[in-house]
């Protein structure tokens, strides 16, 4: 599934999760997401550092400057208080949501 398939505000808590597992550049966190997701998650490099802009200008990630791994110059993310705070309550809304759809999913004709 690529970034295109997924519902809206779904990247924003993906990255979320993936920087709460650790400090990380940008390209890092596209890894750790297809990772995290077995694989079955791809997102666009495009589509990530536009939503890292958006959750670093809403106060919900931090970044500095480093060296990556290859010797280059890369921005480091990591979760604020207020990240903290927003991924544990959209996860706990993702849990409801997908328990929902679920049940839903899991009804047979004449169940009411």
């Amino acid at each position: 599934m690529s970034t295109a398939d997924l519902l809206p505000g779904t990247l924003d808590v993906l990255i979320l999760k993936a920087v709460s597992l650790g400090k990380l550049h940008g390209y890092g966190v596209l890894l750790r997401i297809e990772q995290i997701s077995g694989g079955a998650l791809l997102v666009q490099q495009g589509a990530l550092y536009q939503a890292l802009a958006r959750l670093e200008h809403r106060g919900l990630l931090d970044a500095e400057w480093g060296t990556s791994e290859n010797n280059r110059r890369a921005k480091y993310y990591r979760l604020t208080a207020a990240g903290r705070r927003t991924l544990g309550e959209e996860a706990a809304s993702w849990k409801r949501l997908s328990d929902a759809v679920a049940l839903a999913l899991s009804a047979h004709p004449g169940e009411a």
